[in-house]
């Protein structure tokens, strides 16, 4: 087996963190898998993979191998394609967002690398918001739409894409003469996050200790939880308007409400000089994204 080969077996282990699931999608036996690791453990003298009774685990040492074997494909995949013109990228990309993220700005962002690189392959993950700059951060995604911090973290390039405020749901047709009390209003919050971030910055502001029903990871299901009565919920504005129990929701008047928040699309700075992401980066530029809605 070539080294590229075994690449894309760890690289597929690294994402699932199951050596079935991993044997079963790449057609090899659990045998074959795991021989390919301890080959790869031992030509690179560190143990990638942590095995114990709550399942499978990248080491440190793994963590740098994935990104490793990540990059050494991208190489292996541009030589190996020298029948196609030079600037025919093609490769593999690892991309991150919401749900929300994945109707609202993907296909804007992404058409560009699509019409200009045709071959390049997209690995859609998407998942809770909250995690997105930390699966960016571990190698677990090559690029992400998230929602950006006061202070982008040094080690990551961010481009805000969009701006959104937050506002305050409750189950139920919309009242008049509505009067909102957020000292005795049961919340349904996002577990972690910039969104409960801004609650709480917002709950302190108020002088308030808040009623907390319920907590969620995803807006989705926060939504879902206020839609059945748990309590008020605090989402992004694009989050209400794009979720499937809209319909039952209503948005509720308040004398203040949390903060807004900015949408970035971004990368690893240690990844721009790779082709593939360097071509996504660039496709994500505002002039991009309008050329090629003049083009399509």
């Amino acid at each position: 087996m070539q080294d590229h080969d075994q690449y894309r077996l760890f690289l597929h282990l690294a994402e699932t963190l199951s050596f079935t699931r991993t044997a079963a999608d790449c057609h090899v036996s659990p045998a074959t898998l795991s021989r390919t690791v301890q080959r790869l453990e031992a030509a690179t003298g560190h143990r990638l993979l942590d095995r114990g009774p709550h399942g499978v685990c990248l080491t440190r040492h793994g963590r740098a191998f994935r990104q490793y074997a990540a990059e050494a494909l991208d190489l292996w995949t541009r030589y190996h394609s020298d029948d196609s013109a030079d600037d025919d990228l093609s490769g593999h990309l690892r991309v991150f967002a919401s749900v929300t993220a994945c109707h609202t700005f993907l296909p804007d962002l992404l058409t560009p690398l699509r019409a200009a690189h045709p071959r390049v392959s997209i690995s859609l993950r998407t998942g809770d918001a909250a995690a997105a700059l930390a699966l960016l951060d571990q190698g677990e995604a090559d690029l992400a739409v998230a929602a950006l911090p006061a202070r982008i973290p040094a080690t990551v390039l961010a481009r805000q894409i969009a701006q959104t405020p937050l506002v305050l749901v409750q189950a139920g047709p919309a009242l008049t003469d509505e009067e909102f009390t957020a000292a005795t209003e049961p919340f349904v919050l996002p577990r972690q996050g910039l969104v409960r971030a801004a609650a709480d910055q917002w709950f302190r502001d108020l002088g308030i200790r808040p009623h907390i029903a319920a907590e969620t990871d995803g807006h989705e299901a926060l939504l879902t939880l206020v839609a059945l009565g748990y309590g008020t919920g605090i989402v992004p504005d694009l989050v209400l308007q794009h979720s499937g129990p809209r319909a039952r929701l209503r948005q509720v008047a308040a004398p203040s409400v949390p903060d807004r928040l900015t949408i970035g699309v971004c990368i690893r700075r240690a990844d721009v000089h790779r082709p593939l992401v360097a071509a996504a980066w660039a496709a994500t530029q505002p002039d991009q994204r309008t050329q090629a809605d003049r083009t399509a």
